[in-house]
């Protein structure tokens, strides 16, 4: 068999995915993912937990500041009903000890709303760095099947916008609703302190306020909940748009894409829209019903003034008190604005972080046993194995297959055969359904994922490049590998050149994706990767079938080396490709329908002696 470039008839293209059962109720397709009863509190108690000491402390500040603040209105009635009429009889030591009293009070006031400014916002900075590392940390940790059905846009608004609605509330929301609470508790008393009647009818006014609460909460969850889904919707499809910018405009499908944006920020704008509406409805109501009870109260204290049976400035006291205490309800407003958006988001970032692996860590994790032979090769054996979605359907009915040690297998078949899906169980991408997929006989999932991922790698078609040099590239297969190590890999794969060119060398910043350089370039990095980790099985997923004919023969020489002596799996889908391999496995509907050595299967009858004459057919 010769060399060439040209495709296998009817092979697969990127994806090898079968189609999965669409599944009204999988839970990957809303925003909100499933969240366990009680997850949102205890995910809040946690990121407070080790802040305890500090969050006392704030609560502390804002009593004591809210004690000298309130004491303002009660040096007014002293003021008024007792160093007044002092004055009239030329005793001016009254009024200046309430003068100075007002001062001092001002002065605390504002000494310990800035202790506790800066005391909260410190602690609001830990959660907030907290959290956002705990959602990171575990969106990496989660499977790959994961990620393939919850977007990246979806996360990304779990980050950034969903954090940014708690940060609202811890900054200003909670103090708000604490200023509040502080404010009602202590002006109730003084009210009723200074005069039963009228603290039992503020207290009172109280309860038309509340109901009003209530109904506003109950009509903010729907509509903010729709808020955080809408803005979500939007970042996802920026990020898919900007993501797949190429074949936007390879296909022409900006307007296209202009529309359903438009669609989806229209949402985003009724769903904001109708979040004011109700902020609107609530302002007004609360406004009426304190500015009614104050408007009361005056006239119920002026009529008890004439009478005798309230002094003026227990009812100037009162008064005040009545307008601090009301004051507050809009503010009380603001902070259920910014509670309802926060607990939206505090409960998908729950239902996100609720998300347990389903390629598990071991418990009791087993070592590998050590190489049987100085070669790096282990032996792989699918024992009965099966594997099917979640969501239903069976994707590779069982079967059983060996892999002796050092043996390189080459995998052809039609799109959806299920090739690619046969290499992710052997790197445990997923677990199978049925039966065992074993490594020199130990079970996959009995190994501890950091020994897993040294001893098996996978090469894919796009090799994704992280912005940063070439060096630290080539270096994340292994990270404590030294610069002589990291050349010696490039010089092995036959990369060192093209990487010596660049106008930095190794300390050449690739950008973004590695666009600074080409796809055979790239491809070359990626192998350089696999060869300084040097695992003993190495899956290698379409790693030629976007390149040219000079960059496949650079990677194809590539492999040669990358392969010598290891256990490899070569998901192929030019025949070139297949020239490489001891054994080639043919599938069709999840099935290995052929197997045997690549020159049998041409001389014989079967499916891969088909697709051989095809693709020779096509030369001539």
């Amino acid at each position: 068999m010769t060399a060439s470039t040209a495709p296998v008839p009817a092979a697969e293209d990127e994806t090898d995915e079968p189609p999965r059962p669409k599944d009204c109720g999988d839970p990957f397709d809303r925003d909100v993912l499933p969240t366990p009863p009680g997850a949102t509190a205890a995910l809040l108690r946690s990121l407070l937990a080790p802040l305890k000491a500090r969050v006392a402390g704030t609560t502390l500040l804002l009593l004591l500041q809210q004690a000298a603040a309130q004491a303002g209105p009660l040096l007014v009635a002293y003021a008024i009903d007792t160093a007044v009429p002092a004055l009239r009889a030329h005793e001016r030591g009254p009024l200046i000890a309430v003068a100075v009293g007002y001062l001092l009070c001002a002065l605390a006031s504002g000494a310990f709303q800035w202790a506790f400014i800066v005391g909260a916002a410190r602690v609001n900075q830990d959660v907030l760095l907290d959290l956002r590392g705990r959602i990171f940390r575990h969106a990496q940790a989660l499977s790959v099947d994961f990620h393939e059905r919850y977007t990246s846009g979806r996360l990304i608004s779990r980050s950034t916008t969903d954090v940014e609605s708690l940060r609202e509330l811890l900054s200003e929301g909670l103090q708000e609703l604490v200023a509040v609470v502080l404010s009602f508790v202590y002006i109730s008393a003084m009210l009723l302190w200074l005069d039963l009647g009228i603290g039992a009818v503020a207290v009172a006014s109280f309860v038309p306020l509340y109901l009003l609460v209530r109904l506003y909460q109950r009509r903010a969850v729907r509509v903010y909940g729709e808020r955080s889904t809408a803005i979500a919707a939007v970042i996802v499809k920026f990020v898919e748009t900007m993501n797949g910018i190429r074949p936007v405009r390879a296909f022409r499908r900006e307007a296209v894409n202009d529309a359903d944006f438009a669609v989806l920020n229209r949402r985003h704008e009724r769903a904001n829209g109708d979040a004011l509406l109700e902020m609107a409805r609530y302002v007004v109501g609360s406004r009426l019903v304190a500015n009614t009870a104050v408007a009361a109260m005056v006239l119920w204290g002026a009529y008890r003034v004439t009478d005798g049976s309230l002094e003026l400035g227990v009812l100037a006291a009162a008064v005040l008190y009545l307008r601090r205490l009301y004051d507050p309800i809009d503010r009380l407003g603001m902070f259920l604005n910014s509670y309802q958006s926060a607990a939206a988001s505090l409960e998908k970032i729950a239902g996100l972080l609720a998300q347990t692996p389903s390629v598990p860590e071991p418990s009791s994790p087993r070592p590998l046993p050590p190489l049987a032979s100085e070669l790096p090769g282990r032996e792989v054996v699918f024992d009965a194995v099966g594997f099917g979605y979640r969501t239903g359907g069976e994707v590779l009915p069982r079967f059983d297959l060996t892999l002796p040690a050092g043996q390189t297998v080459a995998v052809v078949g039609s799109t959806g055969a299920g090739k690619s899906t046969l290499a992710k169980l052997l790197a445990r991408f997923y677990d199978p359904t049925a039966g065992r997929v074993l490594l020199d006989g130990v079970d996959l999932r009995e190994l501890a994922l950091p020994e897993l991922r040294r001893g098996v790698v996978m090469v894919t078609q796009e090799a994704f490049l992280f912005s940063g040099t070439v060096a630290d590239n080539i270096a994340i297969g292994r990270p404590e590998a030294s610069r002589t190590e990291i050349e010696a890999a490039a010089k092995a794969i036959g990369a060192h050149d093209f990487i010596s060119a660049l106008p930095d060398g190794y300390d050449t910043d690739v950008r973004r994706r590695g666009g600074r350089i080409s796809a055979g370039q790239r491809q070359l990095v990626a192998f350089a990767r696999a060869l300084l980790a040097d695992p003993a099985v190495l899956i290698l997923d379409e790693a030629t079938s976007s390149l040219d004919v000079p960059g496949e023969q650079a990677v194809q020489r590539a492999m040669a080396t990358v392969l010598r002596g290891r256990t490899a799996v070569v998901i192929a889908h030019r025949l070139s490709t297949v020239e490489i391999a001891d054994r080639v496995l043919v599938m069709e509907r999840g099935r290995i329908v052929e197997d045997g050595r690549p020159a049998e299967l041409i001389a014989g009858t079967g499916r891969f002696a088909e697709l051989h004459r095809a693709w020779r057919d096509s030369l001539a």
